[in-house]
C-alpha cells in the first residue's frame, strides 16, 4: 500500500516527488514511458505516433526538450487564478532554486523587461510581455532530470514501461490494474501531461471527474533575417509579442535567434518548429518564431478534429510542409522551387514552396499579415518579402478538469496537476503546480 501514487513522470510530478521526498510517506511513481536515458526516438518515422513515441513519453517528458521556463504568468496558463500571483511567483523562484541545485545555473537566466521597448510596442498597437527565462537546452536539460532521477530513485519507487488499465477507489483506496500487476494507494496524483490526454479522458469518464473545454493554438511559422530584429533582440534576447485582431488575440511563440526550423511530429501532425541555435554547433542569419493564435473547443475531440482538418490537410498523410515567401503571398502568387533558388533567406527546413492560400484558413493569414504590418512599424523598418512562411505549427492543450484550489477533483484523494489538468501550459507552471501540491500533501502528513 504506498501513500501516494503519480502517475506520469513529466516535469509536474517530478517537483512533487522531489518536494514530497522528506515526508517520510511511501511514494510511487508509475511511467508509461522509458528511462531518461532510454528515450531515443528513430528518425525512421515518417509521422510519430505520440502515443509511442519517446520524444513525449518517458522520464520528464516534454522537460526533456530545449528546456526553457518562463518565469511568468503573461504566457499563457491559469496557475495564477488557482494559486495567486504573490504565490506563483514564489513557487516559480523555488522551481528555478531547484534547477539550479542540479546543474541549471551553467546557463544564466536572462530578462526580457524592457520599459522603452514596451512603450514603443504599445505605439505600435502591439503588447510585449515580458518574463524572466532560464533556457537550459535539450543537453543540459537532461543532464539535470538525470540527476534529479537519481535522487528520486534512491528513496522512492519509481517504475517505467507500466499500461495502467484500471484505476478504481474502493473503501477510500485507489487500485490501479496495470499490465505489471495492481497496484493500492491512498492518494492518486494524475500527472500525465499533454501526451496522455485520451488516456486521462477515458479515466476521467470512468470515475466520473468533469471534464472542460480544450484550447487550440494554430499559427503560421515565420524565418526572417535575424538583423531585422536585433534593434529589439539586443536589449532582450526574446521579444514576446501579442497582437490583438477584431478581438483575438494572438502571440508570437518560441523565438529563435540564429536557430533553425526542424520538423516537429506530435498528435499524428507534422509542423515546424524552432530549434534554438544553442542546439547546434553553428548559428545560422536567420530568425524563426510561430505566431499563434487560439481557439476554443467544447471538447477534445472537436479541438483534434480541427487541427487535423487544417495540419493533416497538409501534411496530406506524409511529413509535408509548405513554404511560401512574404512577398509572393502578399502578390498571391505560388513560390517556386527557382524563386526559392534565388531567394535571399534560405529555408533551414526542407519544405515544399507553394501557396498558403490555398492550403490554410484565411483567418491566420489575415491575422498574420496584420501583425507583421504593425511588427514593421514597431522595428522602423520594412520587413524584407523574401522572409518565409511555414505552414502550419499547432500548440496542444489538455481540456480543462474540474478540480478545487488544491488540485483536487471532486473524489476526495485524487489529483490532477501539470499540462494534463488543462490549468498549466508551460515547463514552469507545471513545475511549480508539483511544488504546490507537494506542500499541501506534505502538511496532510506532518
Amino acid at each position: 500500500m504506498y501513500d501516494i501514487t503519480i502517475i506520469g513522470s513529466g516535469v509536474s510530478s517530478i517537483f512533487l516527488a522531489y518536494t514530497l521526498l522528506n515526508t517520510n510517506q511511501k511514494i510511487l511513481i508509475i511511467e508509461k514511458g522509458k528511462k531518461l536515458e532510454d528515450r531515443i526516438c528513430s528518425d525512421k518515422h515518417q509521422i510519430c505516433d505520440c502515443i509511442e513515441c519517446d520524444r513525449y513519453f518517458g522520464f520528464a517528458g516534454l522537460g526533456k526538450s530545449e528546456g526553457k521556463f518562463n518565469y511568468s504568468s503573461d504566457f499563457g496558463g491559469e496557475l495564477e487564478q488557482k494559486v495567486g500571483r504573490e504565490s506563483l511567483q514564489k513557487l516559480m523562484e523555488e522551481v528555478d532554486n531547484i534547477l539550479c541545485l542540479y546543474g541549471g545555473s551553467a546557463v544564466s537566466k536572462y530578462s526580457t523587461v524592457n520599459e522603452r521597448l514596451a512603450r514603443k510596442a504599445e505605439e505600435s498597437n502591439l503588447k510585449m510581455l515580458t518574463t524572466e527565462v532560464r533556457h537550459l537546452g535539450t543537453n543540459l536539460s537532461t543532464k539535470i532530470f538525470q540527476r534529479m532521477y537519481s535522487e528520486l530513485a534512491s528513496k522512492i519507487d519509481i517504475f517505467f514501461e507500466v499500461d495502467v488499465q484500471q484505476v478504481k477507489k474502493e473503501n477510500n483506496v485507489f487500485t490501479l490494474n496495470t499490465n505489471k500487476g495492481v497496484f493500492d494507494s491512498k492518494n492518486l496524483v494524475f500527472a500525465t501531461g499533454r501526451s496522455g490526454t485520451e488516456w486521462l479522458k477515458n479515466q476521467c469518464s470512468n470515475l466520473g471527474v468533469k471534464q472542460g473545454r480544450t484550447r487550440l493554438d494554430l499559427g503560421i511559422r515565420v524565418e526572417m533575417h535575424e538583423q531585422q530584429l536585433r534593434s529589439i533582440l539586443q536589449e532582450t534576447f526574446e521579444t514576446k509579442l501579442s497582437f490583438e485582431h477584431e478581438g483575438v488575440i494572438s502571440t508570437t511563440y518560441c523565438m529563435n535567434p540564429k536557430g533553425r526550423i526542424i520538423r516537429k511530429f506530435q498528435e499524428g501532425l507534422v509542423m515546424p518548429d524552432g530549434q534554438n541555435f544553442r542546439e547546434k554547433e553553428a548559428g545560422t542569419t536567420n530568425l524563426n518564431f510561430t505566431l499563434f493564435t487560439p481557439k476554443y473547443f467544447p471538447s477534445l475531440k472537436e479541438a483534434n478534429t480541427y487541427a487535423n482538418e487544417v495540419i493533416g490537410k497538409i501534411n496530406n498523410g506524409t511529413d509535408r510542409i509548405v513554404v511560401q515567401r512574404l512577398g509572393d503571398l502578399l502578390n498571391n502568387e505560388s513560390t517556386t522551387k527557382v524563386k526559392m533558388i534565388n531567394n535571399c533567406i534560405q529555408p533551414t527546413l526542407a519544405a515544399e514552396s507553394g501557396n498558403l492560400t490555398s492550403e490554410i484558413p484565411q483567418f491566420y493569414l489575415q491575422i498574420l499579415k496584420g501583425f507583421l504590418n504593425q511588427l514593421e512599424k514597431f522595428i522602423g523598418e520594412t520587413i524584407d518579402e523574401d522572409t518565409l512562411l511555414y505552414g502550419m505549427d499547432g500548440k496542444f492543450y489538455s481540456p480543462m478538469i474540474e478540480t478545487n484550489r488544491n488540485f483536487e477533483t471532486s473524489i476526495e484523494g485524487l489529483y490532477v496537476i501539470g499540462d494534463c489538468s488543462g490549468v498549466t501550459h508551460s515547463l514552469s507552471q507545471a513545475a511549480a503546480s508539483g511544488i504546490y501540491l507537494g506542500n499541501i500533501l506534505s502538511e496532510c502528513f506532518n
